[in-house]
Parts: C-alpha cells; structure tokens; sequence
C-alpha cells in the first residue's frame, strides 16, 4: 500500500477503474444490514478480524473483492453456508485504518458475480467467482418505457413525501436511461428489507429487476402516504391541544382578575363543600381531601379524571353519619303485623322481642334474623313490615344466583367501569346507615373462579366484625353495624355452616286451609279487586267457592297460587263488565269452573282405596310438605332389589335397611325366608322425574314391602314418616309441621310419627291437631298395627303396652 504521510494511517487512491480486467479470484467481505448494487458508492466499517484480512489482502493486490450479505446479521463468526451466494465485485476506493483497530473503507460495486468455490476459509475467505452478464436492452419497448416512468414519478413522490425532493434527484433520474442500472439506483436508496434487496439483486434480467422495483415503490409509496398522514394528524391535535391549553389558560386568568372562578374550580369548590357536609370519619375525609387535590392538579381532559370523579361522587354521596330516629311502639307493631300477618304467631313473638330489646337498649348488636320457609309464605313482606314498625327505611337485594364475590365487595378501582358492592349501592339508595336491609335467596348464592359471595358476606353480616367492613371499591372501612340484616331462604342445607352460624333461622312454615281462607278474604281479594278495577259489590266469591280454589285449584305452603287463581277471576269478571255485562257477579263452588277450568288438583283421590303394596309418607320440600306414595311389588327374579323413582343416596340405604327389616320380621311371623330367592323386590316412588333424598321414608317403604308380601292392603287414610333402623326402631325427623300441613291438604286423616318428635305437637296449629289425628311410635311393629287393616302373624298375639298410642286432643291442644 502507498503511504502518504508519515503516521501512515491514510492512503487515498484514486484511478479510472474502467476498463480493468477483474479477478476470478478475490478475497470475500461478510456485510451485514447491507445489500451493495453496481456503481454504488457505499462507506463500510470493516472490525472483524477476518473481514480486516480480507481488506488487506485485497489492497496489497489490485483493490478487488467480493462483497456478500449475511443471511442473519446476528452470526459473528458467518461460515459459508451463512453467505448469501450472489453479491458484488466491488474496488476499495479509499480506505483510513482507526485507531483500535478498525479499517474503515470507501467501495464501489462494479458487477454482479455469483460465488462457484470456497477457495480458502482459515485467515479470511477467498472465493472464485463468475461474473454475471446481463442482457443488454438496446431499444427499450413500451412496457419498460413505461415501467421506468412508473419507477421515477415514484421515487418522486416517495421523496416528496420524506421532504428530501430536489432538481438534482430529479435530473439523474431522468438522465438514466438503462433500465437496469435505474433499478440498481433506486434500490439502492430505497429502505428495503435485506431479503428484498437480495431478491433484486440476484434478478440478472434488467427488466425482472425493473419489475420487481416497480411493486417494491407501490407498496413504499402507500406506506409513505399513509406515514405523512398519520404525522400530519398527531401535528394537528397537538396544536390543537396547545391552542386550548392556551386559551383555557388565558380564561382562567380572565376569571382570576375579575374574581369569579371558571367551570373547573366550581366543580372543585363543590366538591370540597360537599365532603364537609357528607360527615365522613378521619380515614376518609384524608382520602377525599387528597382525590381532590390530585382531581384539581389534573388536565381536565385526562382519562384519570373521571375515575376521580366517580369516586369522589360516592364518597361524598354514602350515608356515612345520616341516620333515621327508631321509634318503636311496641303494642302499635303487634296490631300492625297481626293487620297485615294473619297466622305466624312463633314468627311476629319473636319480632317484637326485638324490637323491645332495641327500644330498652338502642346500641344492642342485633342478631341477624333469617326467615326460612316455602315460596309465598310472606318472608318478605314481614321484613317490611319491621321497617315499617321501627320507622326506617327498607332495602332489598336479591343473593339469587350471584357468583362473583365483587358483587358484595365492589370491584377494585383499576378496572373500568368499577362499582362498589350491592350493600353500599343499596345503602346510598335509601341514604341512611341504619336501614332495614333484607337479603332474598341466601340459599341460592353460587361460586366460580370469581370468588365465593357467600365468604364475602361473613364479615358484613357478622356483628363483631361488620363495624369495619371493607369494600374493595372504597378502600375505606364502613360501619355497618347500625344496620338491621334480614335473610330468607327456602331451605338451611345450601346455606353454608359458617354463614348458618352467624344467622337466627326463625322457619315459616306455611298456611293452613283456614288461614288462606282468612288471608284471602281479609288481603288477596280486596288487592285483587283494587288492581282489576273492580268495585267490592262488583264480585263476591262465596266460602265454599274459595274452599274449592285452594283444595282444588292449588297444592302449595304459600299463597302465590292462590293470588293468581283469584286474580284469574277478576279479569275474566272485568272482561264481562268491560263487555256491558253490569253484573254483580258471584262466585260459587257450581260456577266455579266456568271461571277457571276443570280442578288441577285432586287429593283426596290419588288413593280411591286403600291396596297392597302401596304406602303414603310424607316428604319436606322447598314448596313446603308433601304425601309421598312409595309402591312395592313382588315379580319373578334372582332376589334382587330393584329401586327406581329418582331417589338419592340416603333413600337408597333407608330402601335396603327396610328390606333387611322386613325379611327379619317376615321370618318371624311364618313367611319363609326361601321365599325372596326366586322374587325380585321392586320398589317405586313417584313421581320419577323429581329427584327425592331423605331418610324418613324408612318406616313407608317397610310398610309397602310387608303389605306385598303378606298381601295385606294398607289404610290410604294414614300417612307415616320416620327413618327406620335394621332393629325396627323409629328415629325422629325434621320439618313435622310442614309435612303435617302437606297431609292435611291431601285428605289424610292419620299421620304416624316418632316418638321423639311427639314434643313438637305443641307447635303446630290447634287447627290442624283438630283435624289430623297424631300417632307416636317407637318401633315398626306399631306402625303396622295402625297401617296395615288387618292383623299378621305374630303380630295379634303382641301384648297391648307394646302398640302405639294416640295423641289425644285435649293434650295436644
């Protein structure tokens, strides 16, 4: 290499390189994010210990050597499969060696050549190579004169777009007239990709290449337009944005000098005035005050401010001291409930107890009252009336089919569209802290992946704990202690034994025929009338009439049914009135299903006689209680037990303890125990498309299996529950009054119980004694000499002390 200086760390060469002969042997330069063209001119770092050789080896020679891309720029150390095979014979022009090491080169492509051999791969790479002809274009035909015009308005305009369009761009390109060497120039300077631009390259046609540059400037050129037209509209809606930062500057030092306060500070003077008035404990009043300062330091246009202003809007908003005065008139609240309550004597004892406790001691911690019964027994509206009766307000939330534990504890503020929970919301409603507040369907509360509602109400139904409850949404602690907690549920098994625990389950039971008759008369009808537009002397239901509607028209523990059924009545009334019909109209047992159709119910004739085989127990469900008929019948077989009727677990093990008892008591009356090898023993109970579980239909399916075998029918007057052992024994079951009533309403006359259930007599209506009579057993063999007709076996020959006793009226009453 010359020198030119004494430090020689330059050397300039500078020639007329055309017409040299090149090489087919060169030393090969690995690039990387570069594809180099013929006749361009490019600068090029060389640090690679092998590229450097290469470099020198190409100086210390003629200047040739061979420039190639690199497959992935990522690889340091490129071998030869890491090379692409086609690039450029390009001359070092000038070159300037750095300080650390470096060569720094100035090169120019002078034709493409594809790579044939490796020809050495230790110190550097040095490549044999062959040159690429090109086809020449003499006379270029339409198509390319087109495509090269198409080439230069694009480039043009991508130019345009960039800012970087000049006369001197303009004049080269159109001073170029080959069209390869316009395709080498225009891609060259365009930012294409290292696949693309060594796509093009390896193109050795002139017109495949001019093809390919004309689709690569479309797409550039729609990617330009549509840049400058993004930029163009960030360049807008800032100015925009400054111009309104400026004049809303400009008003807020207008409205400062004249001593008035623009839009922005009312809303904030507002705000601060009503944290004052909203009475908030310290905790919270900190919080509000810093929302409010971080809310007045904030662009008004901010995304962050209007989730500070909801939530300002709910601190300032909740009832945090505001409370309604209790006045509890003790003998005015039992004229109430029993106005609007007939019957439920346990439940309203027990609501005035409270309320006499809360007016002696104000501050008491109350229990928390949950009403458990059937649909329509009016658990609801006694919670209403207990506001009423201590002058409060009253909230209702239904728990029924909830599922995700935000619902009760409010979602955290960094979700959008966050709330807090149910009980705040309901208590800024009715915006008191002390209201009444009833939760409908406790038993019915779901859980999933979201969370359990029902672990989330522990702590605000808790006392001991609801004097700080934590709502997510708030962040805050609330005090919920002041207020009065209200649950219904149909049944307690659902209810989990934590929350159970914290409650006092009061049960309704439901209502006798006489107290429908009575709440029909005294509420149903006249409400009915009242919403049908009709006058009272317009329709009159007789007695008998309304006797027949809840016998025959409904089977239910509440009074739903009933209402509709009467509610029927008054429109097909108020059609006929509405038709000219003047009326007044009655309504009797003989007209009745005119009115309302044929009897949807039948009691007292799903068992015309009484059969072998066939048994009536009693069941507990949420609509209150029911007559459960259970079928046994003998059939030819291997001495299987076949069960059917949709029964659950527990039925299936009182089921088998009932045979095991029946085939030892049979044996002992005479009946061979041969005899249930070659039978199968099948028991049904329908209906079968209703699921059934429960123990206490042990001593009815004992009955049904020993009337089959002995072929003794058993009375279809007597109804039996109780939960039967391998011994005979009957043990004591839960929900009497309920079954009681079910009886009742089946035309039953005899109902066979435990006798450890004979103590809960007392609970039950005098009515209801008066028209049932109770049988209190200890064992089966007294349950079969009250329910099959005739005596088996052994069984007439049992001293008398061991056979049932009947619960007398005059102790019952």
């Amino acid at each position: 290499m010359a020198e030119t200086d004494k430090d020689d760390l330059v050397s300039i060469i500078e020639e007329d390189i055309s017409g040299l002969e090149i090489p087919t042997q060169l030393p090969l330069l690995p690039v990387r994010d570069v594809v180099i063209f013929t006749d361009m001119l490019l600068p090029l770092f060389v640090g690679r210990e092998k590229s450097v050789r290469a470099v020198e080896a190409a100086v210390s020679k003629d200047r040739f050597l061979f420039v190639a891309t690199q497959k992935d720029p990522a690889v340091e150390n490129p071998k030869a499969g890491d090379i692409f095979s086609i690039g450029t014979v390009s001359r070092i022009l000038r070159i300037l060696k750095l300080p650390d090491g470096r060569v720094k080169a100035l090169v120019q492509g002078f034709a493409k050549a594809r790579i044939t051999r490796y020809l050495q791969k230790r110190s550097f790479f040095r490549v044999q190579v062959e040159i690429l002809d090109e086809p020449a274009v003499e006379k270029p035909n339409l198509e390319i004169e087109a495509l090269m015009r198409n080439v230069r308005e694009y480039s043009e305009k991508i130019l345009a777009l960039r800012g970087e369009m000049s006369t001197d761009v303009g004049s080269i390109l159109e001073s170029i007239e080959d069209p390869g060497k316009l395709a080498d120039l225009v891609a060259s300077n365009m930012r294409l990709k290292i696949e693309e631009a060594q796509q093009v390259i390896e193109l050795v046609d002139p017109a495949d290449r001019l093809h390919k540059v004309h689709d690569l400037l479309s797409r550039e050129v729609e990617l330009s337009a549509m840049q400058a037209k993004i930029q163009s509209e960030v360049k807008d809606e800032i100015s925009k944005s400054q111009r309104d930062y400026f004049l809303r500057e400009q008003m807020r030092a207008i409205h400062k000098e004249l001593g008035e306060l623009d839009e922005r500070g009312q809303e904030v003077e507002e705000y601060r005035r009503s944290i004052k008035r909203a009475r908030m404990p310290k905790e919270a009043f900190e919080e509000a005050q810093r929302q409010l300062r971080r809310l007045e330091q904030m662009h008004p246009d901010a995304a962050e401010s209007s989730v500070v202003r909801t939530y300002l809007d709910w601190l300032t908003e909740l009832p945090w001291q505001k409370t309604t005065k209790d006045v509890i008139d003790v003998q005015q609240a039992k004229i109430a409930l029993d106005r609007d309550h007939y019957g439920l004597d346990k439940v309203k004892d027990r609501i005035l107890e409270y309320l006499s406790v809360r007016k002696l001691n104000p501050n008491i911690k109350g229990s928390i009252l949950c009403f458990v019964g059937p649909p329509g027994v009016g658990k609801t509206s006694l919670g209403q009336a207990i506001a009423k009766a201590m002058r409060r307000k009253f909230v209702r939330m239904s728990l029924g089919g909830i599922r995700d534990e935000a619902e009760i504890r409010g979602h955290r503020r960094t979700y959008i569209g966050a709330m807090p929970g149910r009980i705040l919301q309901g208590l800024k409603a009715c915006g008191t802290s002390n209201p009444v507040f009833m939760m409908d369907e406790i038993d019915k509360v779901g859980a999933d992946f979201r969370g359990d509602p029902s672990s989330a109400l522990l702590e605000a139904l808790d006392p001991e704990q609801n004097i700080e409850f934590s709502d997510h949404y708030l962040n805050l602690s609330f005090d919920l202690s002041q207020v009065m907690f209200i649950l219904t549920a149909n049944v307690t098994d659902t209810i989990p034994s934590a929350l159970l625990d914290r409650m006092e389950v009061i049960n309704l039971s439901g209502y006798t025929e006489d107290e429908k008759k009575a709440i029909a008369a005294n509420h149903l009808v006249p409400r009915q009338l009242k919403e049908n537009g009709l006058k009272p002397r317009q329709l009159t239901i007789s007695p008998n009439a309304m006797t027949t509607i809840i016998n025959e028209y409904t089977s239910e523990a509440g009074l739903r049914n009933l209402e509709r059924e009467i509610a029927t009545l008054c429109r097909k009334v108020a059609r006929k009135i509405a038709e000219g019909d003047k009326g007044p109209f009655t309504i009797t047992r003989q007209n009745l299903d005119k009115y309302l159709g044929l009897p949807k119910f039948f009691p007292e004739m799903d068992q015309e006689a009484s059969q072998v085989g066939l048994s009536t127990g009693l069941a507990w469900t949420q609509a209150g209680g029911e007559v459960l008929y259970v079928e046994a019948s003998l059939i030819r077989g291997k001495g299987e037990l076949i069960i059917t009727g949709q029964i659950g677990e527990i039925m299936q093990e009182s089921a088998r303890a009932a045979l095991s008892y029946s085939r030892a008591y049979l044996d002992s009356v005479g009946v061979k125990a041969s005899t249930f090898e070659n039978l199968d023993i099948h028991i049904h109970v329908p209906a079968g498309a209703i699921p059934k579980d429960g123990p206490s239909a042990g001593i009815a399916m004992a009955t049904a299996l020993i009337s089959a075998v002995t072929q003794r029918p058993v009375d279809k007057d007597v109804a039996m529950t109780g939960e039967i052992t391998l011994r005979g024994r009957v043990l004591p079951i839960g929900g009497l009054k309920e079954k009681a009533l079910g009886a009742l309403r089946a035309g039953i006359k005899t109902v066979v119980i435990p006798a450890k259930n004979k103590k809960e007599l007392e609970e039950i209506p005098v009515a209801i004694k008066r028209k049932l009579r109770f049988m209190a057993v200890r064992n089966m063999d007294e349950v079969l000499d009250l329910a099959l007709q005739a005596p088996i076996g052994k069984l007439a020959r049992r001293p008398a002390a061991s056979r049932s006793k009947t619960v007398s009226k005059k102790a019952s009453a």
